[in-house]
């Protein structure tokens, strides 16, 4: 979901230009905008999109399936779900093929600014941290009743924090006094664990961001869309996925990468090759990440990266 600056009204799609052309969109051809978000990169596509066009946005948010309903667009349709059901929503809806797919992935900035949504260290809020509000654990439950092993091995494989038996071994430690249900108290706990941090970054960033990613499952859905996307995807329809951190990052480079080499088989093994199964997708470009002047506007750009991909022939 695209990070926005301002008030949680105000949305700036990242790599907005850059997406559109990537997708290549023809007017009539057939769309998903896998994050909604507040409809940045959704509004951009159905602009060039003539009637016969159609988009189909996903998003986890019931705040933003509501501002995307609100636009009563008759090309764009909207669905109330995570993009790991991406294929099995759009074949209810009978869409077997479509000639593009976005995935904006990451947390919007009307998320980030609703202190109640308890995403960010900056606001005293309660620790919810759900994308989908309507249904799951909150981080407050989770924290509640989490073993600190499994807890240090989330912060340490999701946040990429060095000190995460430290932060796990506080996090327990201060649960047994009382519950952890608000924001500025995990904060205050992370930061009285964490003894050092890098200039400029609060100590909570690193943890915050893993209970996120634990929380909403981010990077097993990643995984689980990715190939859905190509078998989705007719020949020569493009996949743009713009990640705003690295295990993001790391998970599409490596699924495009290995869809776009060809199957390897032993040297001697007695088959053409002509008759070699050929990749299912051809890189397009190299990552591109946002413009000095896109990150002067938009602070929440810096750590963007944007891959794109074709979808090859089928085999015959």
């Amino acid at each position: 979901m695209s990070s926005a600056v301002g008030n949680s009204s105000q949305h700036i799609a990242v790599l907005l230009d850059e997406a559109l052309a990537a997708l290549n969109i023809k007017p009539d051809g057939v769309y998903v905008d896998a994050t909604f978000g507040r409809g940045g990169h959704a509004q951009a596509i159905l602009a060039q999109l003539g009637s016969a066009g159609r988009l189909i946005t996903f998003d986890k948010d019931p705040a933003a399936i509501e501002v995307a309903q609100a636009l009563k667009e008759p090309r764009l349709s909207v669905v109330h779900a995570g993009f790991a059901q991406m294929q099995a929503m759009l074949s209810a809806a009978g869409v077997v093929k479509v000639d593009g797919v976005l995935l904006d992935l990451g947390v919007s900035s009307p998320q980030l600014n609703e202190a109640a949504r308890g995403f960010s260290f900056r606001m005293t809020g309660p620790l919810d941290m759900r994308m989908d509000t309507t249904r799951g654990r909150t981080a407050a439950d989770w924290l509640a009743t989490v073993e600190e092993r499994e807890l240090a091995e989330a912060i340490a494989e999701y946040g990429e924090e060095r000190f995460a038996k430290q932060v796990a071994r506080a996090i327990i430690a201060a649960r047994e006094r009382g519950p952890i249900d608000t924001t500025r108290l995990l904060s205050q706990i992370v930061a009285e664990a964490v003894p050092t941090r890098e200039p400029g970054q609060n100590p909570a960033t690193r943890t915050f961001q893993a209970i996120r990613i634990y929380i909403n499952q981010e990077l097993e859905e990643l995984s689980l869309v990715l190939p859905q996307t190509v078998e989705l995807l007719t020949p020569g329809g493009r996949l743009v996925v713009i990640s705003f951190h690295s295990l993001e990052d790391r998970i599409v480079k490596r699924f495009m990468k290995s869809e776009a080499q060809p199957d390897k088989f032993p040297s001697k093994f007695p088959i053409k090759a002509v008759d070699l199964p050929q990749p299912r997708l051809r890189l397009v470009s190299k990552a591109l990440r946002p413009s000095a002047r896109e990150c002067a506007a938009n602070s929440r750009a810096r750590s963007a990266v944007m891959r794109v991909a074709e979808r090859m022939e089928s085999e015959a």
